[in-house]
């Protein structure tokens, strides 16, 4: 996926963050701040994008949902497009963060999938536009791991000690010792949630460690035997003709999230913004973008036409999860209050 370091990253010109226009032949120039998940975009659509409409494109990248969010709360920026996930898009409505976007300025919403429209985080769509979707599953080395992967009691088997690894994410490691136990992800019945915190320190002396960005490599690499991961990551090794790490979604179920375009109240540039959201809707450059990043488009040509020149990845749960695997799956909601609590279990974990 989804999801890796969290550097920045500067197109185009030379910017001076917080700078929103340019001086150029006598004409400023808009400066679009895009803030995203690492490697979450083709870079060459932002060059596309530029030199189609003039406007340039700063692109600043975050690792988690909660990192994107403190720092929007602290103020002091103006972004213009964020990629927040589901809940957090809820959570953004609530507090009043997002604009309403004027969908006649989005005319490539018609190939969105209506499969990906009117849910539960924004049931009216007015806020949010799908970006990609996907799973939580469980990566494994098949010439490390010998037996069979459907449960994520594995990553509780002390014979892969120090080769397991967990996402550093609060949500999704929380929701793992959740599923396992059987409760739904959005538990926040506190007895629960304790039986979660204890087992996932019980489980702490087996992981290597805590990531999200490194995932993937050490996985290649063969450092780890079995990880955490979304659907984004394992997509991504296959399309690297890697073989002998398998993606599943476990049988007690599972995260499907969505990952959508906003746009945050601290955007200078609306008009462009919806601009940039129609651009990067276009089947061609959703094709392209899903392509490089490696998760299934909400634009139905662009799905399609990844499977039909690859046939191969409709039978894959890490590209075309089955309706059996996705009955299985809770989308995250908002904790609301509960959040802190969430956050004190987290960080009790951690320090362990």
């Amino acid at each position: 996926m989804k999801r890796r370091a969290g550097i920045l990253i500067i197109t185009g010109l030379l910017i001076i963050s917080g700078l929103l226009v340019l001086p150029g032949c006598g004409k400023d120039k808009v400066v679009l701040q895009i803030y995203n998940w690492g490697e979450f975009i083709d870079p060459g659509l932002l060059e596309k994008f530029e030199k189609e409409t003039g406007i340039k494109v700063e692109l600043d990248l975050y690792e988690t949902n909660e990192h994107m969010l403190a720092k929007l709360e602290a103020g002091g920026t103006q972004y213009d497009v964020v990629f927040p996930s589901d809940y957090v898009i809820e959570e953004m409505i609530k507090k009043d963060m997002l604009y309403k976007i004027d969908f006649n300025n989005i005319p490539n919403f018609k190939y969105v999938s209506d499969r990906f429209k009117n849910l539960n985080y924004d049931p009216t769509n007015e806020y949010s536009v799908p970006y990609f979707w996907g799973t939580l599953g469980i990566l494994y080395n098949t010439e490390m791991v010998d037996e069979e992967v459907d449960s994520w009691d594995i990553l509780w088997n002390e014979k892969y000690a120090g080769k397991i690894l967990m996402l550093d994410s609060m949500r999704d490691t929380i929701g793992v010792a959740l599923k396992k136990l059987g409760y739904s992800l959005n538990t926040t019945d506190t007895e629960k949630l304790e039986q979660a915190k204890q087992l996932l320190i019980q489980q702490r002396p087996l992981v290597n460690g805590y990531y999200v960005d490194e995932i993937k490599d050490m996985m290649i690499n063969g450092d780890a035997a079995i990880a955490v991961d979304w659907s984004g990551s394992a997509m991504d090794i296959y399309w690297e003709g890697i073989d002998y790490i398998k993606y599943v979604v476990p049988k007690e179920g599972s995260n499907l999230w969505f990952d959508c375009m906003v746009i945050p109240k601290t955007s200078q540039h609306k008009k462009e913004a919806e601009m940039f959201i129609n651009f990067m809707l276009d089947p061609e450059n959703a094709y392209q973008n899903s392509l490089y990043v490696g998760y299934a488009s909400p634009v139905t040509e662009a799905f399609e036409r990844i499977m039909q020149e690859n046939p191969e990845v409709a039978e894959m749960d890490a590209y075309n999860p089955s309706e059996e695997v996705l009955d299985k799956c809770e989308v995250f909601i908002d904790l609301g209050d509960s959040r802190s609590l969430f956050s004190r279990i987290w960080t009790e974990i951690k320090v362990q």
